[in-house]
């Protein structure tokens, strides 16, 4: 596993609005995620639990993992 930064767990950052997750996420209240883009780069939650801890990456960080998922 390739360790692709650092990460910051933090809570309360970002305003309910700013929170999306993916069109291709389902819409039962499956496992999904939802990520917000922060001035200090990307946070990403747990969709089920909007009031728990966050986690934040670099945007380089956000960037090289969605690069490394995309087929």
């Amino acid at each position: 596993m390739t360790r692709l930064g650092t990460t910051t767990r933090f809570t309360g950052l970002a305003s309910e609005g700013a929170w999306f997750k993916s069109s291709y996420s389902s819409q039962d209240g499956g496992n999904c995620v939802e990520i917000a883009a922060l001035a200090d780069g990307v946070g990403v939650r747990d969709s089920k639990n909007t009031d728990g801890p966050a986690v934040l990456v670099s945007g380089a960080a956000f960037n090289s993992f969605i690069q490394s998922i995309s087929v």
